[in-house]
């Protein structure tokens, strides 16, 4: 097969979704995965109305199931080539730590920490074999910047963005590049069915902490950026010839990162607490 092949993992809606779409009409033939593929409806129909549903092969992946990865490790190997793996697939589990159990944290690394390494490192030989491909991990601008009561979540993206330098590092002399994708809010299920609250209860310290973390977030989704700005951004990374590590995406999220990293802590610390609730 001469046309370039794709693997998005988590395809069945949002920025997975989007990104496959994308990459289609950019000339790749994608590896759509998804946890179940009950759900390719959405994106077949897409797929059909621009006559592109050919570029797309639906395969079944859990990241968390190593036996599931190993069969797309099987049919990589069919297919003779890998160009381009985004690792698309996670959630965001929110909550106070004082008040989550630790079973959420360790689901949330599973997914998004654990299946990313596990599902990169079954495609990796391919790519080094060959000398060249792209790695582009979904990171988030909570990768970089921390926000209360969204620690695994936060926890996760920061671990993901230290694990990608040092795969970038490690797989640079190979022709292969490791990429970042770090976006702000946008317009995507992660705040609907893909987020995991653990919910403050009345008579909590931090019920109130939560109510007005809840609202300042819903208060704000008119202005969540369009998630197709995402998906193009990240087909536009596919083709580059020397992509950079980071690419932040979103309104605010480059000065956001500038003056975190600008200012001293303790006035970092000052803006975000004056935007929560007082206790």
């Amino acid at each position: 097969m001469n046309e370039p092949i794709a693997i998005v993992t988590g395809s069945s809606s949002g920025f997975g979704l989007l990104t496959t779409l994308e990459l289609a009409r950019s000339g790749f033939h994608v590896i759509a995965t998804m946890r179940n593929p009950d759900k390719s409806g959405g994106l077949l129909s897409e797929a059909k109305k621009e006559n592109i549903e050919d570029k797309i092969y639906i395969h079944q992946l859990d990241v968390t199931s190593q036996d599931s990865i190993n069969q797309l490790a099987k049919l990589t190997e069919t297919r003779g080539r890998i160009d381009v793996l985004v690792n698309n697939a996670g959630y965001a589990a929110a909550g106070f730590v004082e008040e989550l159990p630790m079973e959420e944290y360790r689901k949330q690394f599973e997914t998004n920490v654990f299946g990313v390494m596990a599902v990169t490192k079954a495609i990796l030989p391919y790519m080094r074999q060959q000398r060249h491909g792209k790695i582009i991990n979904l990171s988030s601008i909570s990768g970089v910047v921390a926000f209360p009561g969204m620690s695994p979540y936060v926890a996760s993206k920061h671990a993901l963005e230290g694990w990608s330098e040092c795969l970038r590092l490690e797989m640079k002399p190979f022709g292969v590049d490791v990429i970042l994708v770090e976006p702000g809010s946008y317009r995507t299920s992660i705040w609907s069915s893909g987020k995991q609250l653990t919910r403050s209860q009345p008579d909590s310290p931090y019920y109130r902490l939560m109510e007005g973390m809840e609202n300042y977030i819903l208060s704000g989704e008119e202005k969540f950026g369009d998630p197709r700005e995402v998906a193009q951004k990240i087909a536009v990374i596919a083709k580059m010839q020397k992509p950079a590590l980071r690419f932040p995406i979103g309104k605010g999220v480059k000065t956001a990162i500038l003056i975190k990293n600008l200012i001293p802590w303790s006035r970092w610390e000052s803006i975000l607490l004056n935007k929560l609730p007082k206790r």
